[in-house]
């Protein structure tokens, strides 16, 4: 709205079209960026789906023992240890196996699960619980355990919602979770 006795003088009109330039630069921003989003968020729907049937590193506190199978991971020492185990129990939280890795350094340990309980005989398939303890400077510390799991299928997540890799008796995981695909 302009009064027609008092022109506008040239510099205010040049910046009000500035205005309307950077508004109009600005959803033409969103509208890329929208569009780029969707792209990196189909891009790891791709990338997931080609997990399907691999074996994938995750976060976890729990295995599953498949007949005749083992359950492997691996935890990370802050510090070396003279004396890490690893705790196998089921899910009423009973202690099948105490596996003792000994000495460690500092990094990454691999451990394997073969199946055997403390008597010998085979555990049944299943869940079970992992727990990681290590003795560091007198003290003793429960581990973060990586856990190899199988990836049956993945859910694509929806507004907001992280991408998720469903994982042979375990249940659902984000998929930025993943540490190592096999």
């Amino acid at each position: 709205n302009q009064d027609p006795m008092k022109p506008m003088e040239s510099g205010d009109f040049l910046g009000q079209i500035a205005q309307f330039s950077t508004v109009s630069g600005i959803g033409d921003l969103q509208t890329s960026f929208a569009e780029f989003a969707s792209s990196v968020s189909n891009d790891q729907a791709l990338q997931a789906a080609n997990l399907v049937g691999r074996r994938v590193s995750v976060p976890l506190q729990a295995g599953v023992l498949a007949a005749a199978g083992s359950i492997d991971g691996e935890l990370t020492l802050p510090a070396s240890s003279p004396d890490v185990v690893i705790n196998i129990s089921d899910q009423a939280g009973q202690l099948i196996k105490t596996i003792p890795l000994g000495t460690q350094s500092t990094g990454t340990v691999p451990f394997s699960w073969d199946g055997t309980r403390a008597d010998g005989t085979s555990a049944a398939p299943g869940l079970y619980n992992i727990d990681a303890r290590a003795r560091i400077d007198g003290q003793n510390f429960e581990l973060d355990t990586q856990i190899s799991a199988n990836v049956e299928s993945v859910t694509l997540g929806g507004l907001g919602k992280p991408l998720q890799l469903n994982l042979s008796g375990l249940g659902s995981v984000p998929f930025s979770n993943v540490s190592r695909i096999f």
